[in-house]
Parts: C-alpha cells; structure tokens; sequence
C-alpha cells in the first residue's frame, strides 16, 4: 500500500522512544528509558472529587464540545499561572490549550513550516521536536550544547554563515530548562544573548517549557519568554509532568497573529482538546491544589535523582561522565567514543534485563552513538537501584 502514501508519510520516522517503550513492557525488564512520570505522584483521590463535582455540578458543560482556544476559564488560570511562575504576562486571547505539547509542536510546524524550511536546534534535541518538525518537511540543523545548554557562539557562526549564504532559518528550537534529553539548562545570559540573536536575524524562537517547575536544587531561571519584549518567543507549557499526562492537557502562548493561525490549524486536527480534562485542570488549580502537588512531586523526583546518581558512581566504570540535574527526570551518559549505547542496548536488554534510550535518537544525523539517556522519575527506588546496578555491569562487559 505504501504507493498509495504521501510525500509527507514516505519522509516519516518511527520515534525510537516509542518503539523501544513497547520492548520495556516484559515484566522482567527494569526501564530506565521512557520520560514517564512516576504513578505514585498522580493525585489521584483529588483528581476523583473533582471529576464527581464536575459530573454532578457541570456536567452540561464539560462533556460536550468546547472552544477551540480552550474554556476561557483555564486559559485565564494558565496566564495567572504564567504570571505568579515565570513573571510573564501575556493575554487570554494569545493562549491556546493544545491536546499535549506534542499537538502545540505539530500545529506550529503546520502554521509555519514550509518543505525545506530550516529549524536550528541543539545537538542533542528533543525527539518530539524532530519528529514534529520532519513530518512537515523541515531541514534541521544544529548547534552545540554544553552543560550550560546552548552555546551562544556556535548559534552566532550557525546564523552568519546561513546569512552569508542567502539563507535563514524559520525557528531556533529549544528545551532550555533541564533539558530532554540532557537534563542541563541554560543560565539566563545566554538566554539573552540568543533573544538578540533572534531578532538580529528575524528568526523565531519556540520555547519548550515542561519541566522548569520540576526544580529541586539550584537557583530559579527565568524563561526565554521573560525576555520577550518584541513578541518573538512561543512558549510551550504542560501539565503532564506536573499533573497527569493522561489528562494530554498543554498551552502555547504565541504573539497574536500567530495565535490566531494555530487556532485554524487546531480546528482541522481536532477542533478542541478535550473538554472534561480541562475542567479537571481548572479546577485543580482554582482549588489550590496545584502548588502543594508540585512540591511532593519534586520531593520525590529529588530523592530519585540522588538514588540513581550515588549508584552510578557505585557501578558505573571508570571512563563515563554523566550531568547531575537540578531538576527534571534526566541525565545523559557520555561513554568513551568507540561505544555504541545501540549495540549495548540490546546487551542490556538480553542479558541484564535493563533497558535505556540510545544517544542517536536525540541527534536529527543520526550521532552520538556514545550517549544514553536515563530517566529517574518512574521506577520505584529499588529498581533505580537495582537498574543502575544491572546497567554498570553491561557497562562493564562493553569496557572489557
């Protein structure tokens, strides 16, 4: 049937994240791969009252179809929100509630990228990212990262040798807080300095923004957003990682005209997101219930962070370095660069029953075949454990 496929299709990939998660179901296998949220932080007793208010009280409102932008009344907690958590205003008119950020990714990519059209992001990026941005034909090319996220020199020379050659890019993509995959963030001047950039050279930024609240240790980062005084940055938020990613309940806050189109572009994909979810996330935050929830997640989100990194400096071998994040669910291995986490992936897998996400995925060339991504917030404490004890022997036997 493949014939029968579009251009568009024929150019799609299969995310290596989400092919390797159905691998990690075997009962046998401890998963330190996919970015899943623990199942002990979901509210779940809070989530249950409400949804019986909901049901009971306003229920001729919430199973039926609601606004594309979203119900006015959650769009005007998310930029209150906005306001009290990264001190940035923006207007209920330019916030759109999108099914998840990967929605919020595909419906931008569908509001400004024509085939060709290049996205500049960091090497290694997020994969949601490249796949939203190669489902419509985009070129990607990169930037270094270090372990204070995007080198601002190497954007610098990215952007002036594309000038000099008649060429520009569309956006700069970013994740800078406690990045996916490498949990780093960029501290704020460069941050900054990047705005300048952008708008020295016209180009849009996009701000993926799901984890910043998730901070345990370290000093508070204001987001690229904050620095916004020309209306240049589109900001990406989730409740997923705060909330429930069941609830698939996310925002953009874009300038006006650009809000606008997204808004086009959403009634084509779904006409609205789902209405009973945000009932739920409105009323979790209306209620309260928000803040005190983060901070018994950070809590502990913290305490696996601390469980995983004192294990892989227990089990890991000599030769490997790793990021210690302040907040988020990741950090990132960098092995030796004859090592292939691929191959050693499937020894993992086979012989340890421990499974990680390979390097190569968060790379649109294909490197960083001597990486791996390992997530802390999903497994209990004994399987971080017992996990990064496994893995340290697989590392073990591929350093031999």
């Amino acid at each position: 049937m493949s014939r029968f496929f579009s251009d568009r299709a024929r150019g799609m990939k299969a995310s290596d994240i989400r092919e390797l998660l159905e691998l990690t179901q075997r009962p046998e296998i401890i998963s330190l791969a996919g970015g899943l949220p623990n199942t002990k932080a979901f509210p779940a007793e809070q989530i249950a009252e409400i949804c019986t208010d909901i049901l009971k009280n306003d229920s001729h409102k919430a199973l039926q179809y609601s606004a594309t932008e979203g119900i006015r009344p959650l769009r005007q907690a998310l930029v209150d929100y906005m306001k009290r958590s990264f001190h940035v205003d923006g207007e209920v008119d330019n916030l759109i509630v999108t099914t998840g950020s990967q929605q919020a990714l595909s419906l931008i990519s569908m509001g400004l990228l024509d085939p060709n059209d290049i996205v500049l992001t960091t090497a290694p990026s997020y994969v949601g990212g490249i796949g939203a941005f190669r489902a419509f034909q985009a070129r990607i090319d990169t930037v270094a990262q270090d372990d204070e996220g995007l080198v601002i020199e190497s954007l610098s020379e990215k952007l002036s040798t594309m000038k000099a050659n008649f060429k520009k890019p569309k956006l700069i993509y970013v994740v800078p807080t406690f990045q996916n995959p490498a949990g780093v963030t960029m501290n704020e001047k460069r941050r900054e300095e990047m705005l300048e950039l952008a708008i020295d050279y016209d180009v849009l930024i996009l701000e993926d923004d799901p984890y910043s609240r998730l901070r345990f240790e370290g000093e508070e980062v204001k987001p690229v957003k904050y620095f916004d005084y020309e209306g240049r940055v589109i900001f990406l938020g989730t409740m997923s990682k705060l909330l429930s990613p069941g609830l698939r309940v996310a925002w953009m806050l874009s300038p006006k005209d650009l809000s606008r189109k997204f808004a086009i572009a959403k009634q084509s994909a779904d006409l609205c997101s789902t209405t009973f979810s945000q009932h739920i996330a409105y009323e979790f935050i209306n209620r309260g219930y928000l803040e005190p929830h983060i901070e018994k997640v950070k809590a502990m989100y913290m305490r696996k962070k601390d469980i995983m990194l004192k294990a892989m400096d227990e089990h890991f071998p000599e030769g490997l370095t790793w990021t210690k994040p302040e907040g988020g669910m990741f950090t990132w291995v960098t092995m030796p660069e004859h090592m292939d986490s691929k191959l050693i992936l499937m020894r993992a897998i086979k012989e340890d029953h421990v499974a990680f996400v390979i390097g190569s995925a968060f790379y649109p060339d294909g490197s960083g075949k001597n990486h791996m991504r390992l997530n802390f917030s999903h497994s209990s404490d004994e399987k971080l454990e017992e996990g990064i004890k496994r893995l340290g022997a697989t590392l073990k036997k591929e350093m031999v």
